[in-house]
C-alpha cells in the first residue's frame, strides 16, 4: 500500500471513531449498493469498528448483479450485514401516487425521477430505523465529485450523519479501494446508482468523472465542461444546505 494512502486511510478511520465518540453512539452503518463508493465506506467502517459496524443491502426492484456485488463486498471485508427487500413498499407507494394524481402530470421522465428518488428515500428511512435501534451513525458514500455537482437524492442517499470520503475525487476512491483490496468485480463495473435499466452515472450527469476530478484538482478542461459543472453545482446548492428559512419581518 502507498504510504501516503495508508496514512490517509488511517486518519479517516480515526476520524470515524472520533465522530462516533462525539455523538455518544456505538458504531456505524452503511447501505451497500454493490458500487465502489459504498464498498470503500464499508471497508472503512469495518476497520474503524470491527464489532460495531453493519452493512445493509437494500434491494428495491434491483438488478441481481448489484446484490451479488454487494455480497462480495460484505464477504471481502467480513462485516456484519442485513438484507431488507424494499420492492413491495416501493411499488405500493408508487402505485398509490399514480392512482391519485392527475394523469396529465404523469409524464414518463417525471415518473422515472420520482421512482428513483423514492427508492433512495426508502433506503434512507430503513437505514435510520436500524441505526436508531443500534445507536449507530448512518455513514454516507458521496465523494467530492458527487457532492460538488449535487449528484445525490435530497433526503435520500444525501440523508446521512457523516461523510468520510467527501474530500476524495472519484479517482482517489479507486486508489483507496485498490489499496484496501475491494473485489475486482466492483472495481471494474461502470459507476451506476442502479435506478433503472442501463443507467450509468456519467451518462445521466452528462460528463465524465475524470473531467469533474480534473476541474476539482484545478487542471485544464474545456470551457463547455466548466460551464456544465458550474451549472450543476449552482442548481443543486439547496441539496448541500439546510432548508432556507423565511426572515423575520
Amino acid at each position: 500500500m502507498n504510504n501516503d494512502i495508508e496514512l490517509q486511510i488511517n486518519k479517516t478511520i480515526n476520524w470515524l471513531r472520533e465522530q462516533v465518540k462525539k455523538a455518544g453512539a456505538r458504531g456505524l452503518i452503511v447501505g451497500v449498493s454493490g458500487g465502489i463508493d459504498s464498498a470503500l465506506v464499508c471497508f472503512l467502517i469495518k476497520k474503524a469498528f470491527p464489532a460495531n459496524s453493519l452493512g445493509v443491502i437494500l434491494p428495491c426492484d434491483s438488478y441481481p448483479q448489484d446484490r451479488e456485488d454487494a455480497l462480495s463486498v460484505i464477504k471481502a471485508c467480513n462485516i456484519n450485514y442485513a438484507e431488507i427487500d424494499l420492492t413491495e413498499e416501493h411499488n405500493s407507494i408508487m402505485s398509490k401516487v399514480k392512482k391519485e394524481l392527475d394523469n396529465k402530470e404523469l409524464n414518463k421522465e417525471s415518473l422515472k425521477i420520482s421512482d428513483a428518488n423514492l427508492r433512495a428515500r426508502l433506503r434512507m428511512s430503513t437505514l435510520y430505523s436500524i441505526a436508531n435501534i443500534y445507536n449507530y451513525l448512518v455513514v454516507g458514500t458521496d465523494n467530492a465529485a458527487e457532492l460538488f455537482i449535487g449528484y445525490f437524492t435530497k433526503y435520500g442517499d444525501g440523508g446521512v450523519d457523516i461523510l468520510p470520503i467527501a474530500n476524495l475525487t472519484k479517482r482517489q476512491v479507486y486508489q483507496w479501494s485498490t489499496a484496501l483490496g475491494i473485489p475486482e468485480s466492483v472495481m471494474n463495473k461502470a459507476p451506476s446508482a442502479g435506478l433503472w435499466e442501463g443507467q450509468t452515472d456519467e451518462e445521466e450527469i452528462g460528463i465524465s468523472y475524470d473531467k469533474i476530478d480534473d476541474f476539482l484538482e484545478g487542471k485544464k478542461i474545456s470551457q463547455q465542461d466548466i460551464k456544465l459543472i458550474l451549472e450543476l453545482h449552482s442548481k443543486t446548492e439547496h441539496k448541500r444546505n439546510t432548508p432556507t428559512t423565511c426572515p423575520k419581518f
